[in-house]
């Protein structure tokens, strides 16, 4: 057994330099495979300590981390990487900022339509628990899927296929994967996928940074659960929010039991930032096209 760890410890810097060359090659199934498998035990672990609201925010805060450095440990290491682009420490605070500014500002901006026009039916105290619960639950799901569906799916096909390509199909895989939820709809996941897929997708078009994505994905869903206690993309089996927010009528005004994403004022307030962050996107040439072969 020595001799044999020897020999691996010994290998040439040509022989390791070609063994991840070869690793690289396969750079977008181990990625996204071995992220995948980070979050859906992610989920599962939210899932476990969801129940206890003063457990899951620390809970969360730390699975958010570690999904960070799986995803920078797993992007140097396959893709042979001197660092992580889209993961500048510089860019961490500024960028989490704004995107949580944005993502709130959307949200309510969409609630105050959807009350006017008389959607909303009541309003009462929630839980203060269940609010920092959430808090936690939600920064780990904001990360996760972030670092897979913008930093690995979408960047790595980007260069493949071009920013158009990568946007649609990325925003509707990302949409996709919300069927599995307990009031989940076809409907709702295209809604989703054209709403909070295309506009994290152009985020991090703009911005060339994950960031920004992840500081406005958290915010719009914190918004929605931790803050106004609505259900988030058909899921029903989270705590209780700070206010316990009641929804009536059409579900074109409130997306029905999917909850308002699934709603045609969602995909009207989200068109809006979509747009600006493209064209921002243009005018600094961060929209690349697809390669020639």
């Amino acid at each position: 057994m020595e001799q044999t760890n020897n020999l691996d410890d010994n290998r040439s810097p040509v022989e390791l330099s070609t063994g991840r060359n070869r690793l690289r090659r396969f750079r977008f199934p181990v990625l996204f495979v071995s992220l995948f498998a980070v979050m859906l035990a992610v989920v599962g672990i939210d899932n476990l300590v969801a129940p206890v609201p003063l457990l899951a925010f620390p809970v969360g805060i730390g699975l958010a981390v570690a999904g960070l450095v799986c995803y920078r440990r797993l992007s140097r290491f396959v893709e042979v990487r001197d660092g992580v682009p889209d993961l500048v420490a510089e860019n961490r605070w500024p960028g989490l900022w704004k995107g949580a500014g944005l993502g709130f500002g959307l949200f309510c901006a969409m609630l105050l339509v959807i009350l006017v026009f008389g959607g909303v039916g009541g309003l009462s105290w929630g839980s203060f628990a269940g609010f920092l619960g959430l808090a936690g639950m939600m920064s780990s799901v904001a990360v996760m899927e972030e670092v897979l569906f913008r930093g690995v799916l979408f960047r790595i096909l980007e260069e493949r296929a071009g920013t158009v390509i990568s946007l649609a199909v990325s925003s509707l895989l990302f949409g996709a994967t919300h069927l599995v939820n307990v009031n989940a709809t076809w409907w709702g996941a295209l809604a989703i996928g054209l709403t909070g897929g295309t506009m994290l997708a152009a985020a991090y078009t703009a911005t060339r940074s994950l960031w920004f994505p992840i500081g406005l994905h958290f915010a719009w869903n914190f918004t929605h659960a931790g803050v106004f206690g609505i259900a988030v993309s058909g899921s029903n089996d989270v705590p209780d929010g700070l206010l316990h927010t009641m929804l009536s009528g059409p579900s074109a005004l409130t997306g029905g039991t999917f909850g308002p994403e699934a709603s045609l004022v969602a995909l009207l307030v989200c068109l809006v930032p979509t747009v600006l962050l493209l064209r921002r996107a243009a005018r600094t040439g961060q929209i690349r096209p697809r390669p020639r072969t």
